[in-house]
C-alpha cells in the first residue's frame, strides 16, 4: 500500500473524490487482482482508502455535483453536416456533367469531401479532447479508411469484372457502366457523419453523468455496456434510414450489408481513437482492408499457370453470396472484434474521466 500511495500521491492529493482516484488507478493498469492482494474487494474500495490516507493539498476543492458534461455546439453540429452536403452536391454535379468534365467534377468533389470530413473529425465529439494530438488517428488508420470507402464505391464492380475476366475498361462513374459505381452507400455514409457525431456526444454525456452518480466502478461498467450497445444501435438505425433514402433518390441498390458493417466499423474505430485507444482500430481497419485487397488479388493471381487454386476461396464465397459478401464479411468481422474490445475498454471509468477542457 505504501508503494502504491507513493506512486500515485499526486493523483490522490489532487482528487476531489475516491471515484476520480479509482478512474486514475484503472487507467494505470491497477486491477481488481491488485486490490485483492491489498485486502480490498475492488479498485473502488482501494481508492477510498487511498483517498482517506492522503491529505488534500492547497485550497480545498468543493465536491462537484457531477463531472463536466460536453455541450452540443452549433459549430461542430454544422461541420458534421458538411461531408454529406458536399457528397450530395457532387452526385448532382456528376449527374449533370457529361463526357470529359466528369473526372474533373469527381476529383473536385472528392477533394472538397475530404477537407470537409477532416474538419468534421477535428472538432466536436468525433475529435479527441482539446490539445491532444496523440489521440488523433494515425496515418495508417487514415489510409485504411480511405481504402475501405473507395472499395465501397467501386469495389463490388471491380470484383465482378475481375471474376468475369476483366477489367477491360476504366470506371465511368455511373451505376450502369461496365464498372458499376455504388453511389448510394457512400453518400449515406457521408450523410451519417451527423448522426455519428450526435451518437458520440450522447455516449460521452450520458457516461459522464452515470460516472458521477455511480457508487463504484462495477456499477458504472454495468450501466456503460448497454449505453455503448444502444449508441451503436441508434447509429445503425440512422444509417439504415439514410441508405433507404439514398437508394430511393438515386434509384440504386442500397447495399445494406456492406454499408452497415462498414459504418459500424468506422464508428467504433473513431470512438476508440477519441478515447485514447488507437492500436486496436488500426489493426481492425487494416485487417478489413487487407481482406478486401486479397479478394481482388487472388482471382488475378489465379490466372497464372498452375495457380488456379488461389481463386477458389473467393469464387466459392462470391458464388454463394455474391460480391457483396466480401466487404460485408471483412468489415463485419472487424467491427465485431472492435465491439468486443470496446466492451472492455469504453465501459471503464478511466475512458470517460475528463482529461482537459470541456468539449
Amino acid at each position: 500500500m505504501k508503494v502504491l500511495l507513493h506512486r500515485h500521491r499526486e493523483l490522490c492529493e489532487q482528487a476531489v473524490d475516491p471515484l476520480e482516484i479509482a478512474a486514475g488507478l484503472e487507467a494505470h493498469g491497477v486491477t481488481g487482482r491488485t486490490a485483492a492482494r491489498l485486502h480490498h474487494r475492488d479498485v473502488f474500495s482501494l481508492a477510498e482508502e487511498m483517498y482517506a490516507r492522503v491529505p488534500r493539498t492547497g485550497e480545498p476543492h468543493p465536491a462537484p455535483t457531477c463531472l463536466p458534461v460536453p455541450r452540443a455546439r452549433a459549430s461542430w453540429a454544422l461541420l458534421s453536416l458538411l461531408p454529406g452536403t458536399l457528397g450530395a452536391a457532387t452526385v448532382i454535379a456528376l449527374g449533370l456533367a457529361h463526357g470529359h468534365p466528369r473526372p474533373l467534377v469527381a476529383l473536385g468533389g472528392l477533394l472538397a469531401i475530404a477537407l470537409a470530413t477532416r474538419a468534421a473529425l477535428r472538432h466536436g465529439p468525433l475529435a479527441g479532447p482539446p490539445g491532444t494530438r496523440a489521440w488523433r488517428p494515425t496515418y495508417a488508420a487514415r489510409a485504411w479508411t480511405v481504402w475501405l470507402l473507395a472499395y465501397a464505391l467501386v469495389g463490388d464492380g471491380l470484383l465482378h469484372n475481375v471474376m468475369t475476366g476483366g477489367p477491360d475498361a476504366p470506371p465511368t462513374l455511373t451505376g450502369d457502366g461496365p464498372w458499376p459505381t455504388a453511389g448510394a452507400p457512400v453518400l449515406a455514409l457521408l450523410l451519417a457523419c451527423a448522426p455519428a457525431a450526435w451518437c458520440a456526444h450522447l455516449l460521452t454525456a450520458v457516461a459522464r453523468r452515470r460516472l458521477a452518480g455511480s457508487r463504484g466502478l462495477g456499477d458504472f461498467t454495468a450501466a456503460a455496456k448497454p449505453l455503448l450497445l444502444g449508441t451503436l444501435a441508434l447509429f445503425l438505425g440512422a444509417l439504415a434510414g439514410l441508405l433507404q433514402l439514398c437508394a430511393t433518390v438515386l434509384h440504386a441498390p442500397a447495399a445494406r450489408p456492406q454499408a452497415l458493417t462498414l459504418g459500424a466499423l468506422l464508428l467504433l474505430a473513431r470512438l476508440l481513437t477519441t478515447h485514447r485507444h488507437r492500436h486496436a482500430p488500426v489493426l481492425a481497419l487494416g485487417a478489413a482492408a487487407a481482406t478486401e485487397a486479397a479478394a481482388l488479388a487472388l482471382p488475378l493471381a489465379g490466372r497464372l499457370p498452375g495457380c488456379a487454386f488461389l481463386a477458389v476461396p473467393v469464387r466459392t464465397l462470391v458464388g454463394a453470396a455474391g460480391e457483396a459478401a466480401v466487404p460485408a464479411l471483412a468489415c463485419g468481422t472487424a467491427a465485431l472484434a472492435l465491439l468486443l474490445h470496446a466492451g472492455r475498454t469504453l465501459t471503464q471509468a478511466s475512458a470517460h474521466a475528463p482529461t482537459g477542457a470541456a468539449e
